[in-house]
């Protein structure tokens, strides 16, 4: 029973880590250009960056494994971006941020990447399952 369970708990932490660090990199990216550290005075336009994060949350919190994957190779995009503002930004607040982002780009990438890993490996046991009682 506990290796049944197991899987299933597995898949819904890799699940809510996911969509918690897609969360993360929505909340920080609007806080970051509008109020902490932004470009300019007053906000940046480049807030706007976090749009494309958004697109995915439906299909993360529908559980579609297609989302899981393309999420995974998009978040790069992300993770270089806070990795050259760490390294060039001359603001310390600003570089702090950055890194707060490469850490949850991390994760998400982490999360996206077990949970695939781990819902075709059940697949895979389940269909071989189904083959043995047959």
């Amino acid at each position: 029973m506990i290796a049944s369970t197991l899987p299933r708990t597995s898949v819904s932490a890799t699940r809510w880590l996911a969509v918690g660090s897609l969360i993360g990199l929505i909340v920080l990216g609007l806080a970051w250009e509008l109020w902490l550290a932004p470009l300019r005075p007053g906000g940046s336009w480049l807030a706007l960056k976090v749009l494309p994060l958004v697109v995915p949350l439906a299909g993360l919190l529908k559980n579609r494994m297609y989302t899981y994957r393309w999420v995974s190779l998009m978040v790069w995009l992300y993770f270089t971006e806070g990795v050259v503002r760490a390294w060039s930004d001359t603001n310390g607040v600003g570089q702090v941020l950055a890194l707060v982002q490469v850490l949850l780009c991390l994760a998400l990438f982490t999360a996206c990447a077990w949970h695939v890993r781990l819902r075709l490996r059940n697949a895979a046991r389940a269909r071989s399952l189904e083959g043995a009682t047959q």
